[in-house]
This record gives C-alpha cells, structure tokens and sequence, in this order.
C-alpha cells in the first residue's frame, strides 16, 4: 500500500526569540514493511542546522529559530509503501542494549492501579503473544479514549487513575505493565491511515513489545489491533520524550504549539 503524508505544525513563541533550536523527529524509517519514496520537509521562521540518527535510529533534525521570529511552520510531505506483517518489526536494533527498555520511566512508572492490572492480568496460556495481547485489550477496557483531559506529562498512573485519555496514555500504561511484567516495551510514534476520514488533528501512537522468536511486535491499544499496512513508523524509544515529534530548547522565550494538521490517505501507484 503506498500512503501519501502530509503534516504541519504551526507554534508561536511569547516573545521574539533569542534563541532556540528545536529537534524533529519527524522522518519516518526504514523498516521491515516500510519502505520511503520520498519525504521532504519545509520551515518557514527557522533553519535546518544538522541531521543525525539518535540511539534508537530515529532521524532527527536540529532547527535553528531564526532571531526575532515569534511563528514557526514545519511542513512534511512524502510517500511510503507499507506491507502488512502482522505488528511484526523483527530483531532489534538500536544502540541501547535490549534490557534497557524493561526499565520503568517517569512516565511509564505503575503506581497501585497498574500493579493491580498487572496482578489481575490473565496469564493462563502461558504464552507471551497471548499474554501481551490481553494486556491491550485490558488496558482499552480501562482507560477510556477520550480527547482533551490529559496532556504530554500526563504519567501513566494518572491516566490509568482517570480512567481516561487518549492513545499516548493507552501506550505509556501498556510499556508500564508490559515492563512490571519482565517484558521489554517501547513507545511508537507515526501516523495511522483513518477508514472514516482523511484531515486528522494529530499523529498516532502505539506500542511495541519484545517477543522471543518474533523480536519486536507492535500493539496498537487504543484500537485494539496489531499495526498493518495502514501504520507508518516515525520514530521510536523508552516513552513520548524520546519519540516526540517536536522538542526543543529556547532562550527569551517560551512557546506552544497553535495548530497540527496531519492528512493520510493511500494513493494509487500506476502499474509500470
């Protein structure tokens, strides 16, 4: 299946910037089932400083703001084919070691609920797949998807406490659970081809889990579903901060995101 991107953050600073310089994690990789035609990118209020791979080979690129400027535009447009392998990524790789992503972080870190979800957790195949897959569906079961009552800091216990949130949440408490379990979890941003509509208001998350045999599968709980070809992986690591699509530092200024527009939809490739 090839699918057309198309994504554009627009944020304001309070005041002229001084200076800052902003990491984008927003090229997607090349992975089994995954392959790029073609990407660009385009700033408007800032310039391409540097391209580099990160420890979980995510493509970031560093942006200088220009001086004075208070709007910001990034833009991004291409083309992936993607082919359905079940969730499956394969082997990992990366430059952290595997045991890296049983470790909990701020905010994947369970508190009393997730401990109880996990205590409660059917187990009684005693396969992983099936183990991980129960997980999902008992996350969706307690974390409603709802939009505008959480945010980028929101822990994983507080969201699970809440019993509501939106697909970050769903996938901080699934690597939370999954890693209080022994099982190496990673967060995955991307996009995700709606059946309903094209314009979307932002990009996707899901997880991925390590599984013996298999190696990385994915588990898109919010959905209740293995990533398929409708998926494209953008970027990978222990929870949001590591994947986040627009980070950054700025001196003289503070700044928040006005508006994301993210369209995806599949295009027809004409037979050679």
């Amino acid at each position: 299946m090839r699918l057309s991107i198309r994504h554009t953050t627009r944020y304001r600073f309070e005041t002229p910037v001084v200076h800052a310089l902003q990491r984008l994690r927003l090229t997607p990789k090349e992975t089994q089932g995954q392959k790029i035609i073609d990407w660009a990118m385009e700033y408007e209020g800032a310039n391409p400083e540097l391209t580099y791979e990160d420890q979980h080979h995510n493509t970031v690129t560093l942006v200088a703001v220009e001086q004075g400027a208070q709007n910001v535009t990034v833009s991004c447009h291409g083309h992936v084919d993607t082919s359905d392998h079940a969730g499956v990524i394969g082997l990992h790789a990366g430059h952290l070691p595997l045991w890296s992503f049983r470790g909990q972080t701020k905010l994947t870190r369970p508190g009393p609920g997730i401990r109880k979800l996990v205590a409660e957790l059917d187990r009684r195949g005693g396969e992983r797949l099936d183990m991980l897959h129960n997980l999902s569906s008992a996350v969706l079961d307690k974390v409603s998807y709802i939009t505008g009552t959480t945010n980028s800091t929101t822990t994983a216990e507080e969201a699970y406490a809440a019993a509501n949130g939106v697909c970050q949440d769903h996938a901080h408490i699934f690597i939370g659970a999954a890693r209080a379990l022994g099982v190496p979890a990673r967060y995955v941003s991307g996009y995700l081809m709606m059946d309903d509509r094209i314009e979307q208001e932002a990009g996707h998350a899901w997880t991925e889990a390590y599984v013996e045999g298999l190696g990385w599968v994915g588990f898109d709980v919010s959905n209740g579903i293995s990533p398929d070809a409708r998926y494209v992986r953008v970027a990978t690591g222990r929870d949001y901060r590591d994947a986040a699509p627009i980070t950054g530092i700025s001196f003289g200024s503070s700044s928040a995101v006005l508006e994301v527009d993210v369209a995806v939809e599949q295009q027809q490739v004409q037979q050679q």
